[in-house]
């Protein structure tokens, strides 16, 4: 999840600097998740409002989430349950060397 450090609802409203990093942010993000984890394809974008899902109503921000073929993302929608493969903490350590600077 990229998240911006000014509070908007609305992607219209920020300023070309954040969505620029924000995107190449998502770019580091998927090379990250594909060197890691190989996934199928991904999933990248951003829910704005509560009626398109967004927990968060007057934030933006944008996900990137990994996706295999056959995965469980049904579950998420039917049961309202999340699928966590590995523990949080795992996944930050995997993750963390590809955004040394």
């Amino acid at each position: 999840m990229i998240v911006p450090y000014r509070h908007e609802a609305s992607l219209a409203s920020v300023d070309t600097a954040t969505t620029t990093e924000m995107i190449e942010l998502a770019k580091r993000a998927q090379t990250a998740l594909e060197a890691e984890y190989h996934p199928d394809g991904f999933n990248i974008g951003m829910n704005l409002g509560r009626s398109a899902g967004a927990g968060v109503a007057d934030h933006l921000h944008l996900h990137v989430v990994p996706r295999w073929s056959g995965d469980a993302n049904f579950v998420s929608i039917v049961g309202e349950t999340r699928v966590l493969p590995e523990d949080l903490a795992a996944t930050y350590l995997k993750l963390k060397a590809h955004f040394r600077e």
